[in-house]
């Protein structure tokens, strides 16, 4: 892989994963709350809100299921073949964001995707409200992986305007 190529993918990652952290706390703040609803009674789950909103369908998909993933394994390659402390911020923002997929992958879709069929229950409020609260671990990756891209992206640009 070229440097040319290595540093697309690195400026495609950093600009993808500010969208994604960006939209992420914007569902989680405006979009979830429409989902599960609290009140006294010990809180609500309207699948059909949630079905009506598909934000895995209509946005996610398009912008980090796909892309970001892809993006990820790219930047992966381009960090490991680079050297210095180049390398170890980008591998580290590359793990992250892998870790993130895999968390992604394996519980937040196949939730989501059992949710929207299920009935507002106190087993479904408890399954959506568990979902809500462990997304502040996928924002958590998403920032780290994020911040570590930026760190990579200006020791690139730092260590060019020496060359």
């Amino acid at each position: 892989m070229s440097a040319r190529v290595a540093t697309i993918f690195l400026w495609l990652f950093v600009v993808n994963l500010g969208i994604a952290f960006g939209a992420g706390l914007y569902e989680h703040r405006i979009v979830v709350p429409r989902w599960v609803v609290a009140d006294d009674a010990g809180g609500h789950w309207n699948a059909e809100q949630a079905r009506r909103d598909d934000t895995g369908l209509r946005f996610w998909a398009y912008v980090t299921t796909g892309p970001l993933t892809l993006l990820a394994v790219a930047n992966l390659i381009a960090a490991w073949k680079s050297h210095g402390t180049v390398r170890t911020w980008w591998l580290a923002a590359a793990l992250l964001v892998l870790a993130d997929r895999a968390l992604t992958f394996s519980y937040f879709i196949p939730t989501m995707v059992g949710l929207m069929d299920a009935a507002d229950s106190p087993a479904s409020v408890a399954s959506a409200t568990r979902w809500a609260h462990v997304n502040y671990v996928r924002h958590g990756l998403v920032l780290g992986g994020w911040l570590a891209a930026l760190k990579t992206f200006s020791l690139v640009y730092q260590a060019r305007s020496y060359d």
